[in-house]
């Protein structure tokens, strides 16, 4: 699928294509907006990122170079946006108590369709913030440890470690909520 998503953005560039840029964007936008959700925690400001992602890629400024997948490569755009928003945001206090009283909650709105997924997002929102990430690049967007690496800007060896680490710690949370062995 990486290449033809390639493949689509180059058609994208030289055409203009809106029909291709919607392909992308329709491929991309929930599993871009979990995993932004992870660093901002507010599902507005995830959406916005998103659609700036979007924006860049649309506009053609960063261009693609094919050293990473189309994924990967988008990715890394929001996870830059989101470190610029959060050096834009209140401090971190500010920001604890805002997304504690937020509203727009991911399984709320249901961009997690699956029962069994709402209950995995829900004890994943309870880790350490590099744990969420990595389990989510692996798992819900079925990343390679190569690829999450280079989102992330870890080694591999880093998110193989980060990721038993955070199984573990995923495990532990379900256990807690009454799951036992029901993800192993």
């Amino acid at each position: 699928m990486d290449e033809m998503d390639e493949q689509i953005y180059k058609r994208y560039l030289a055409k203009r294509s809106e029909n291709d840029l919607r392909i992308l964007l329709e491929r991309y936008k929930e599993g871009l907006i979990l995993f932004l959700y992870n660093y901002v925690h507010n599902m507005e400001d995830a959406e916005d990122l998103m659609l700036d992602a979007y924006a860049r890629i649309a506009s053609g400024t960063g261009l693609f170079a094919g050293r990473s997948s189309f994924k990967t490569w988008l990715f890394s755009i929001g996870k830059k946006l989101a470190f610029m928003h959060l050096r834009k945001s209140p401090p971190p206090s500010e920001q604890l108590d805002e997304s504690l009283n937020d509203e727009s909650d991911p399984l709320d709105l249901g961009i997690l369709q699956d029962e069994q997924n709402r209950q995995l997002y829900q004890a994943l929102r309870q880790l350490k913030p590099e744990y969420q990430q990595i389990l989510t690049l692996l798992y819900f967007e079925q990343m390679s440890h190569e690829e999450a690496a280079r989102v992330m800007g870890k080694t591999k060896k880093q998110t193989y470690h980060l990721a038993e680490r955070g199984k573990a710690a995923l495990k532990e949370k379900l256990e807690q909520m009454g799951f036992e062995n029901a993800y192993n």
